[in-house]
């Protein structure tokens, strides 16, 4: 199927824009993480699965007021701890979570800590839904692993590109990947929301998916400079984004169409994940075009400036 039909837009001469595209919320995004350092000393709020402690989900008979419970938990001598509404208003439900315990011994006794609370100096009746516990020392070491399994399949990426097609291909792929990560991050520092392990999870599926709209276009374009190899790599680069124009819009719109719905009907436990999966979605669709491909003609002309005679790798002829 083809939505679109001799489609000629020029991106190469729109890259200004795009280069203050991704200028503008990258930027805000870091300058976001930097004031989250500040107060909290970590880029983004975390979930506990990743900075420790005890996290308890209480539903009340009615509608719970986070200012009373706040007090509660400061009238029992409860230090530091967060209250926040969850999921729909109409279930009265709320989220009350301890501050890392450092002896991970004492970790259990978070949940009474809070029931407690709630019994003696808040009056309204309620019953715990959940309680999720993490020690400081395994938030810690999932919070590297995070880390870590981001980079190795950057990486692992990035290798793979380089064989399959050119190292130049590989770094412009990474890039974009970066790119894609840093703005879904940067928007769960704007926004507030916290990292959890869920949320690395759609980050991770999301450099797969950003990298696999990538490599289609960077397919057409190797093919279209064995076809054309008289034309410039400009033109190339902008016909094969057009040609491929049809497939990405079908696919990450109908992809995009279902994490929105997630967003919207999934509830409060799945908002995290598809808020990532809801911008990133959007940013790896706009990168593959946007910032990925520009980039080869980028290098290619810094190449030249040098007075090298520069060529991207042309597709094989199909053997008869």
């Amino acid at each position: 199927m083809e939505l679109f039909r001799g489609v000629n837009v020029d991106w190469l001469g729109k890259k200004w824009y795009f280069l203050g595209f991704s200028l503008i919320f990258s930027i805000a995004g870091i300058i976001s993480m930097g004031v989250h350092w500040a107060q909290i000393g970590s880029p983004v709020p975390l979930g506990v699965d990743f900075r420790g402690g005890t996290q308890v989900q209480v539903q009340f008979q009615q509608a719970p007021d986070t200012n009373q419970i706040r007090q509660a938990m400061d009238a029992a001598g409860i230090r530091d701890a967060r209250i926040q509404s969850y999921d729909e208003s109409k279930n009265n439900e709320a989220l009350i979570s301890l501050p890392e315990q450092h002896d991970e011994t004492s970790l259990d006794s978070g949940r009474q800590q809070i029931v407690d609370a709630l019994h003696a100096h808040y009056g309204n009746p309620f019953t715990v839904r959940n309680v999720q516990v993490v020690g400081p020392t395994v938030g810690k070491q999932l919070e590297k692993q995070a880390g870590l399994a981001t980079l190795y399949s950057m990486l692992g990426m990035l290798v793979y590109l380089w064989f399959r097609f050119q190292l130049i291909y590989g770094v412009a792929a990474v890039v974009a990947c970066f790119h894609d990560t840093l703005i879904t991050v940067g928007a769960f520092a704007l926004t507030g929301q916290e990292i959890s392990l869920t949320v690395i999870a759609a980050i991770l599926t999301l450099v797969g998916y950003s990298m696999n709209d990538t490599i289609v276009v960077f397919d057409r374009i190797r093919e279209n400079l064995r076809l054309s190899r008289r034309e410039s790599l400009a033109d190339v680069v902008n016909r094969s984004i057009n040609q491929t124009l049809s497939r990405t819009v079908l696919t990450s719109g109908l992809t995009f169409l279902t994490v929105l719905s997630l967003y919207v009907f999934g509830g409060q436990v799945l908002r995290g994940f598809s808020f990532a999966l809801v911008v990133g979605i959007l940013i790896g669709t706009y990168s593959s075009i946007a910032v990925a491909a520009p980039m080869l003609v980028a290098w290619q002309q810094w190449r030249g400036s040098k007075g090298a005679v520069v060529a991207l790798p042309a597709a094989k002829r199909p053997r008869v």
